[in-house]
């Protein structure tokens, strides 16, 4: 669709106006899972083609309890935080796949919150949200999780959903 500002004006001129609200940046979500290692091959590819940097966004959220037993507390274990073992993976992840040969620039960033929203915040003005099929979640056998559903339903940006490397649907009807 062609807003009015944009009447008149030739098709290249409308496209570009259209990229330059995008800061050409590519979020993808890394929680170290192999679906967010493919995710984050895929926006890696992507970046190269279309000259965009790619943003890779990791999210912790403090564990939920309902209470304490004999002084113990989740927040911390052995001085080390759930936000530091989150960049860590993060760091690793983004480190393993870079090293097999791609140019393209990644930002990294550990933010607190659920992932799904971190992820729609992060995204937003962004040229692309990728996530993977699946990440860390509790139900291993589903084909979209539950971050990535909620990705899709509410990002303000195009979402690509990657499936996991090797990995097709069963055909409807074989089951």
């Amino acid at each position: 669709m062609v807003a009015m500002e944009d009447a008149g004006k030739s098709a290249g001129e409308v496209e570009m106006n259209q990229v330059a609200e995008h800061d050409r940046r590519i979020v993808v979500g890394v929680d170290g899972s192999p679906g967010s290692r493919t995710a984050l091959r895929w926006a890696m590819t992507q970046a190269e083609l279309t000259d965009a940097r790619v943003e890779a966004v990791s999210a912790w959220q403090d564990p939920a309890v309902y209470g304490f037993a004999y002084g113990w507390s989740p927040a911390v274990f052995e001085d080390v935080s759930i936000a530091a073992v989150t960049e860590k993976v993060l760091a690793e992840t983004v480190a393993d796949e870079a090293a097999k040969g791609s140019t393209v620039q990644i930002l990294t960033r550990v933010l607190h919150g659920h992932p799904a929203q971190v992820l729609l915040d992060a995204a937003g003005g962004a040229q692309l949200l990728v996530v993977g099929s699946r990440g860390h979640g509790a139900f291993a056998g589903i084909l979209l999780g539950s971050v990535g559903q909620h990705c899709v339903q509410h990002a303000s940006c195009p979402v690509v959903v990657v499936p996991l490397a090797g990995r097709t649907p069963e055909p409807i009807g074989r089951r």
